[in-house]
């Protein structure tokens, strides 16, 4: 249904190494930069390494606000390990807890996820949703 989904950011220079490093344990990658220092309308693009974009993040830096409540950014992540990996990457790179990795039954037996604001205020989660 989505072709791919843009976030704007403040400062996408703490942007992008945030998602550069939260999204690589759950295998995804960069996949383009329209980066033009000083200049208006830059860009990052995330994707699979095949080099399709999903994620794009847009340099705001007068304005940008996160979506209110309701909104998040769910990434598939390959298994539970990534989604462990992806909480402790981001709130090394500067995002803010939302909800440690761990079962959320209520959404389904198997749904393993972690919670996480991102340094822009976006919601963002990683799932892993099959039995092991």
């Amino acid at each position: 249904m989505l072709h791919h989904l843009s976030l704007g950011v403040a400062d996408l220079d703490r942007a992008s190494a945030f998602y550069d490093a939260v999204l690589a344990p759950l295998g995804y990658v960069r996949v383009w930069s329209d980066l033009r220092p000083g200049e208006a309308d830059q860009a990052v693009g995330y994707g699979m390494p095949d080099g399709r974009d999903k994620l794009a993040l847009k340099h705001r830096p007068d304005g940008q606000r996160p979506p209110g409540p309701g909104f998040h950014v769910a990434f598939a992540a390959p298994d539970r390990r990534a989604v462990d990996a992806f909480h402790r990457v981001a709130l090394q790179h500067g995002g803010r807890d939302n909800g440690g990795p761990g079962l959320r039954a209520h959404y389904g037996p198997h749904y393993y996820a972690a919670f996480v604001i991102d340094p822009d205020g976006h919601a963002i989660e990683a799932v892993f949703n099959a039995a092991v």
